[in-house]
Parts: C-alpha cells; sequence; structure tokens
C-alpha cells in the first residue's frame, strides 16, 4: 500500500481516491493512552443513555413533551458516540488509519447530522423551557405530545436533508495531491481544503450548516433565556423565581458543556495559530464528553428523573418481596 502522503496524478481532470489517510494525533506520545480513555467514555455513554431511555420508557409520568424531546437527545447521543468512537478506536488502536472513500462518505454523513440533530433538539428543549416560564397558563395547550413529535420529526427530516446534501457536494471534490485527512474522522472541514478543483460550494454549504445548526441554536437559546430572564423577575418572591429557574438548570448545564467547547476551539483557531493535535483533542472531547454527561446531569439534576427512578426501585422491591412471599 502506498504512503499516505503519495501524489496522486496531477494531470487527471478529476480523481476520486481509493482511499483516505486519517492522521489523528500524529507524533503525540501515548496517544494510545487517550483512544482508551474514549473508549471508557463510549461504554459510559451507552450505559448512561440506555438508562435514561428506559427510565423513561418504563415511566409514564415521564411521557410529556419535555421528555420526548430527552428521548430523542438520547437516542442521538447514543448514535452520534457510535459514529465517531468505534472508528476512531478501530483506525487508530489497530493501525487501520486507511479509509475506503465511501466509507469515508458514510462516516462524514453520520457524523455531521447527528452533531447537527444534537444542536436542534437543545433548541427544542430552550423552546420547552420559554414556553414554561414565559407562559404558564397557556403551555398544555402549546406544547403537546402531539406538536413535540412534529417539531422533532421536522428536524430528523432536515438534519438529513442537509447532511446528505453537503455529502454529497463533498463527491464533486476532486483530491490529486494529498488525501491525508488532518482530523481523528472524515472531517467536512479538514477534507474539502485538500480539494485541488473548485471548493467553494462545498466551502459554502460548510458555512450554511454552521450557520443554522450551531450559530442560529445559540442566538436563539441566549435569546431565550433573555425573555425567561425578565419573565423571572416578574415572579414577586425569590423562591418562586428560584425554583421557576431551577427546572432551567439541567438545560443550562448541557448548552454550556456542548456549545462551549466549540466556541472556544473555534475563537482560539481565529485568533492565534492552534496546534492540529490541540484542535484534533479539543473538537473530539467537544462531541464525546456531551453524550457521556447529558444522562448523568438529567439523572441527577432533574427531580421527574430521580422521582421516575426511585418509583420504579419501589416497584421492583414490591414484585420481589410478593415473589418471595409466594
Amino acid at each position: 500500500m502506498s504512503s499516505p502522503n503519495s501524489t496522486l496524478p496531477l494531470n487527471a481532470t478529476f480523481v476520486r481516491p481509493q482511499f483516505f489517510y486519517i492522521s489523528g494525533l500524529s507524533n503525540l506520545p501515548n496517544a494510545k493512552y487517550y483512544y482508551i480513555f474514549l473508549c471508557f467514555v463510549y461504554v459510559v455513554t451507552i450505559l448512561g443513555n440506555s438508562f435514561i431511555l428506559f427510565i423513561i420508557y418504563m415511566e409514564r409520568s415521564l411521557h410529556t413533551p419535555k421528555y420526548v424531546a430527552v428521548f430523542n437527545l438520547a437516542i442521538v447521543d447514543v448514535c452520534s458516540s457510535t459514529a465517531i468512537i468505534p472508528k476512531l478506536i478501530d483506525t487508530f488502536l489497530f493501525d487501520s488509519q486507511f479509509i475506503r472513500y465511501e466509507a469515508c462518505l458514510a462516516n462524514m454523513c453520520f457524523v455531521l447530522f447527528f452533531s447537527s440533530l444534537q444542536s436542534l433538539i437543545l433548541v427544542v428543549l430552550a423552546y420547552d423551557r420559554f414556553v414554561a416560564i414565559c407562559f404558564p397558563l397557556r403551555y398544555h395547550n402549546i406544547i403537546t405530545n402531539t406538536s413535540m413529535v412534529v417539531i422533532l420529526a421536522v428536524m430528523w427530516a432536515i438534519t438529513a436533508l442537509l447532511a446528505i446534501t453537503t455529502t454529497l457536494l463533498f463527491t464533486r471534490l476532486s483530491f490529486c495531491i494529498s488525501i491525508v485527512i488532518n482530523s481523528y474522522f472524515c472531517d467536512y472541514g479538514p477534507a474539502i481544503n485538500l480539494a485541488c478543483n473548485d471548493n467553494s460550494p462545498t466551502f459554502i454549504m460548510g458555512i450554511f450548516g454552521t450557520t443554522i445548526f450551531f450559530v442560529a441554536p445559540v442566538a436563539v437559546i441566549a435569546l431565550s433565556y433573555v425573555c425567561i430572564i425578565f419573565a423571572l423577575l416578574k415572579i414577586a418572591t425569590l423562591e418562586g423565581r428560584l425554583k421557576a429557574m431551577q427546572t432551567c438548570t439541567s438545560h443550562l448545564i448541557l448548552v454550556a458543556i456542548f456549545y462551549l467547547p466549540i466556541c472556544a476551539t473555534c475563537i482560539a483557531t481565529l485568533s492565534f495559530t492552534i496546534h492540529p493535535n490541540a484542535r484534533i483533542i479539543n473538537t473530539s472531547l467537544a462531541c464525546v464528553i456531551p453524550p457521556m454527561l447529558n444522562p448523568i446531569i438529567y439523572s441527577l439534576k432533574t427531580e421527574e428523573i430521580m422521582s421516575a427512578i426511585k418509583k420504579l426501585y419501589r416497584k421492583r422491591n414490591k414484585l420481589n418481596l410478593h415473589g418471595t412471599d409466594k
């Protein structure tokens, strides 16, 4: 097999390589320990989100619009981590850094799809909190299970359409100089920079996707919390304000752990030159840590989830006692 830096024919009008080479954390000592850590993160992510899915499915009191969105977030968290970590472990722990062109496209599409969907579901949860605090008397009329399912279904469809369109645009690129993607997966940004033909449409689509799925959601969430703060100031008692704000804490923590690392990496990249390995570590952690922490935060910080866990535990104990009596 040829070297990852081998030059492809320059005189070809259009070159579609058979493979890409994922460089990962090149020249980083003991990088394998970082990949083993990510393997641990993946196991915790699967167990934690499966637990949340089980609790919401089993407890009828959680069959509400808010937890329909949380249920979707848990599914997306599992899928997002599955799109990244198993392939990453296979690539770097087992030295299979060459990835077929078609497999690279699939990996790129799934990562774009699920990471974008995570962002949009956080917007849906912000909308739920906005209506609950700003229009409490109309909450059950505005947000129903049916309306929440429709909103989420539309988001799944739009995100899938844009992810597929973005990936199809990538197939128009010719790679005649390098096939080395300086990332830990088939990363859209570093990959389109390797093109030796006009990459303007793919670049514009990347900017459009970033605006729709990351910049706009941050702005919408920030605006919703400005409105929530104004609504809280109208509540007469401090106790009432704190109680209302407490219902937002889980969501605020999720927003912080999802967007802050991404924003910090973008600001660092624009402000000064960031080492490729530092960028890869930051972006990989930003992708895999939120799905791991989301179920932990919802289990520990949400009263309804804790009540549901206790209720299911008591039911199980009663069943065990009845079984023993028999």
